[in-house]
Order: structure tokens, then C-alpha cells, then sequence
């Protein structure tokens, strides 16, 4: 009874990650965590300036020690490679957010959303001012929002 019992917990949370909307998940997290949500649109293996976006900005550790403790992060990615395929799921939720905040496809477009998925701010194409203007000019935006 207890395995049957601990088979169908472990269902439906496996089932709710899959199946639940990542912007409402983030959404809800940013609430409760009084942060902003990071939005990114990107093509990991097929976009060289997506790929410098995430490399020189996302994933610097300047960036990401400001991203932990003020942003909800969102990658909404969009790869061409089979081997990279998304899960039907997360393609599906992938094309909604899309269809709701980037429906010219522009690669890469980051947009800062408060915690009700409102849009303060969008940045299209690869930032090349660098990181520490980049989380300034994040920064700069919460601020007038917060």
C-alpha cells in the first residue's frame, strides 16, 4: 500500500513538472520571492549570436551571482538540431510564450517581466555592451518598477 501510495505521488509530480506552464510557474516564484522573471528567447545550436548572449552575458558568473538572487529565469529555446530536439511539451510551451512575447522571432530577444508576466523591458538581438552594463541596465529597470 505504501509503494502504491509513493508510486502515485512521484506520478503526479512528475506529471504536474511536465505538464505545468513555465510562466505561471515562474510567475508564481517571482511573487514569492519578490523577484522580476528574465525571459530568453534563444537558438542554442543554430544562433551565434544566442549562443555569445548566453556565453558572454547569461552564464558569466557576474551576471548570474545578480540573476540568483533577483531574477526567475526563463530560456525559451528554439533548436534545430535533432539531437537537441525538446520534448513535445516543452516545445509546446516554448511556441506559447512565442506566440505572447516574441511573435516576430527574433533571436535572441531577452525581455525583463515583473511577476505578473508584464513586460518592463526587452532587449533584441545579441547585447554587446557587455555584462556589467547589461545587469546595470537590468538593475536600472527593476528599480523604477520595484
Amino acid at each position: 500500500m505504501k509503494l502504491l501510495f509513493a508510486l502515485f505521488i512521484v506520478s503526479f509530480l512528475i506529471n504536474e513538472n511536465v505538464l505545468a506552464d513555465k510562466l505561471e510557474q515562474a510567475e508564481q516564484k517571482a511573487r514569492s520571492e519578490h523577484k522580476f522573471i528574465l525571459l530568453n528567447f534563444s537558438g542554442s545550436d543554430w544562433c551565434g549570436p544566442c549562443i555569445r548572449m548566453d556565453k558572454e552575458i547569461l552564464e558569466s558568473e557576474e551576471f548570474k551571482q545578480y540573476a540568483n538572487s533577483n531574477l526567475v529565469f526563463i530560456n525559451a529555446d528554439f533548436p534545430r538540431m535533432k539531437k537537441h530536439q525538446l520534448t513535445p511539451e516543452e516545445q509546446k510551451e516554448n511556441n506559447e510564450l512565442a506566440e505572447k512575447y516574441n511573435s516576430d522571432g527574433v533571436f535572441p530577444c531577452t525581455l525583463l517581466l515583473d511577476s505578473n508576466g508584464k513586460i518592463i523591458n526587452t532587449w533584441k538581438g545579441y547585447y554587446d555592451k557587455g555584462v556589467a552594463s547589461f545587469t546595470d541596465e537590468v538593475k536600472q529597470r527593476m528599480n523604477k518598477k520595484g
